[in-house]
């Protein structure tokens, strides 16, 4: 495992040992590495609510914000698109005094780190899983669109990177980063505020059915396994930040877990018997469940279309192992 430690004001090496392996990505029509968009509706403001003393969620357009100030300063979790990074700093400056001096990214989404530039320039350290920097820093082409987003700018490019996990020391609190594999992606980390008590998830726990990017290495299987690796780890005062929608627990994090087991299970069950992506999507095994988790923009050919590929191929893989 592969350990950084990063204190305010210095970076040191803690232990050093054998990279954690990884899956290959099932192949997929992905979404790319989503560039930062270029337009903000006018009406769009940041809603900050306080979860544990000077740590707050930031809400606007994009992802959740994880937001600690104090005496070392503010740090923030994922910073939204690029449109939305003067208002964040106007949030931010309504509870602290000094600027931002970290940024950490949850993942590559362009909606979670569209103001990696603009902090990038202005002396923020961006901190990330080392697979964030390797994607945002190549070209991605979308399979179903074919097309091509650009690399990011040198100054979005995370500047601390590890493997499997990293500590900063931050306003007398341990932030501690945990790779969850080919999940999401397979760039996610969890942020764990260890003396508050708080977990930041990104998008490996919404408000809704989970995007499973396959084309960035996300699995139904690694989403479930993410899941069943930070809940023993949980308990009943822990708040958890989504990457989308409102302030959740554990309890909701264990139910989220458990429908997705069920689809999961479903879905696997069709593809033994031989069904095609149609038949299951037309099966709906999400069908008691799309009322809590479908939302306006439920899309369950693509998630369930993901889903059977990931089904399909474990399904492959088992076969040539007998």
């Amino acid at each position: 495992m592969n350990q950084w430690i990063v204190r305010t004001g210095w970076i040191g090496v803690l232990a050093a040992s054998a990279a954690v392996s990884q899956q290959p990505a099932a192949p997929a029509a992905p979404a790319p590495a989503a560039a930062p968009a270029a337009t903000q509706p006018p009406d769009v403001k940041i809603d900050t609510v306080s979860i544990a003393p000077g740590i707050y969620m930031l809400v606007g357009r994009g992802g959740n914000i994880g937001l600690t100030v104090g005496v070392d300063g503010a740090a923030i979790i994922d910073d939204q698109f690029a449109d939305m990074n003067p208002k964040i700093r106007a949030a931010v400056a309504l509870l602290s005094d000094k600027p931002v001096s970290f940024v950490i990214n949850t993942h590559l989404h362009g909606d979670h780190t569209g103001g990696n530039d603009a902090f990038g320039q202005s002396g923020a350290v961006i901190i990330a899983q080392e697979n964030v920097r390797k994607r945002l820093s190549v070209a991605a082409v979308n399979a179903t669109t074919n097309q091509t987003t650009p690399p990011r700018a040198r100054a979005a490019l995370p500047v601390i990177t590890f493997d499997d996990s990293a500590t900063l020391h931050f306003n007398d609190d341990d932030l501690e980063f945990t790779h969850l594999l080919n999940a999401h992606t397979d760039t996610d980390i969890m942020v764990r505020f260890r003396k508050a008590n708080v977990v930041h998830m990104g998008d490996t726990f919404t408000g809704g059915f989970p995007f499973i990017d396959g084309g960035n290495g996300g699995t139904l299987d690694g989403f479930i396994l993410a899941h069943e690796k930070v809940l023993p780890t949980l308990d009943d005062a822990t708040k958890v930040i989504r990457g989308h929608g409102p302030l959740g627990n554990k309890a909701e994090l264990q139910a989220y877990h458990d429908m997705l087991v069920v689809v999961r299970d479903r879905i696997a069950k069709l593809v033994k018997a031989g069904k095609s992506q149609d038949d299951v999507i037309a099966a709906r095994p999400t069908r008691e469940f799309e009322d809590k988790y479908g939302g306006t923009s439920f899309n369950a050919a693509q998630w369930l279309g993901r889903a059977y590929v990931d089904q399909k191929t474990a399904l492959e893989k088992r076969k040539k192992k007998k």
